[in-house]
């Protein structure tokens, strides 16, 4: 019996990794006027890694 090495199978997914969650970031630095780095972002995981994208908040009033 062989065993063939470069067969790839797809790991079992959850149904929680196929939403995007917004996540809080924090950057470990500091800004021009001594503040730390922080921001929301979409985070989701696709089994492996992390995926984020781009949060942009908008103003509701401005839409209608």
């Amino acid at each position: 019996m062989s065993f063939d090495r470069n067969v790839r199978t797809v790991p079992f997914q959850s149904n929680w990794s196929e939403i995007w969650h917004l996540w809080t970031v924090i950057v470990p630095r500091r800004s021009i006027n001594g503040q730390l780095v922080f921001g929301k972002v979409w985070r989701r995981h696709d089994g492996r890694d992390w995926i984020y994208r781009k949060f942009t908040e908008f103003d509701s009033e401005e839409v209608a």
